[in-house]
């Protein structure tokens, strides 16, 4: 297995800001959307809104906490706890502000009278926090850990059972809250589905350049030691002219994709260039083989 270079530690604290930003904007996507809303779309979240409406003595804040320590103590028995600090640091997080929540800043309404404005927020925000504490390999516990026992010890297909689950907790919304409650909650549960991925997805996009240049040892002095990245150099020849060129496949972060292209256009206007969106890249510089 490849070794990974250790972190500095302004990437340390920048991993930690992320963790808190993350888990913040998934606490109050959930606080000040879901809650007040009655948007059970699934997972803890959702569950702990019925219970907490059937069950009026406990708060869905305090039903979150409860859900989340039991999952993580059956996680720390059944698979050791190999979900990782950061889930635990951000799931303890996740529930202690929707607890703080309810006691500072009690909400009897939602905040608007726009229901299917506040939805949007109630996917939005949460999908926004689970996509930065998924780069970082972080979560808000809860069905990710309910996932990762079934997985340990069934042979089921877990995002099958996690969806089937987050649908009977769904449907419960219609008979707990009423039918447009329900069928807001159902509607969110198909936003969050879609979602999610395309954010995670988003934010891991790289550009991947195909460079047919002329001028080879300029673009390679520029991508290595500007840019601070490797490229691959292969001999090739051209079909129609026979004349030869050198091929350069480079990976580049967005933000270095457009200082390479204004140095192509000013160094090598010749050049013919291909650029393509990717999101799984597995390698030196980017994301550690598994």
């Amino acid at each position: 297995m490849a070794q990974t270079a250790p972190k500095t530690a302004r990437e340390r604290w920048k991993d930690f800001a992320l963790l808190n930003l993350g888990t913040l904007l998934v606490a109050g996507g959930v606080y000040f959307f879901k809650f007040p809303n009655h948007f059970s779309t699934g997972g803890v979240s959702g569950l702990s809104i019925i219970l907490g409406e059937l069950v009026p003595a406990v708060s869905s804040g305090t039903f979150v906490w409860i859900f989340n320590i039991v999952l993580m103590l059956l996680g720390f028995w059944l698979i050791n706890g190999s979900f990782g600090v950061r889930t635990v640091y951000s799931s303890m997080l996740f529930s202690a502000v929707l607890w703080v929540l309810e006691r500072v800043c009690p909400l009897e309404a939602p905040l608007t009278t726009q229901p299917f404005l506040e939805l949007i927020f109630s996917v939005l925000l949460p999908a926004v926090g689970s996509a930065i504490l998924f780069n970082i390999d972080a979560s808000t516990g809860g069905t990710d850990i309910t996932a990762m026992i079934l997985k340990k010890y069934t042979s089921m297909d877990i995002g099958r059972a996690l969806m089937i689950v987050d649908i009977g907790i769904t449907i419960a919304a219609c008979f707990v809250f009423g039918m447009e409650a329900g069928l807001y909650s159902i509607l969110g549960l198909i936003m969050k589905a879609f979602l999610v991925d395309s954010l995670i997805e988003s934010f891991n996009t790289c550009k991947y350049f195909n460079i047919i240049t002329s001028r080879p040892k300029e673009v390679i002095d520029f991508v290595v030691n500007t840019l601070g990245r490797s490229a691959t150099e292969v001999e090739a020849t051209g079909v129609f002219s026979h004349e030869k060129r050198t091929l350069l496949l480079v990976v580049l972060t967005r933000p270095q994709a457009a200082r390479l292209n204004r140095f192509l256009r000013q160094t090598d206007p010749g050049a013919f260039i291909t650029i393509m969106n990717t999101s799984s890249i597995i390698g030196k510089g980017f994301r550690a083989p598994a």
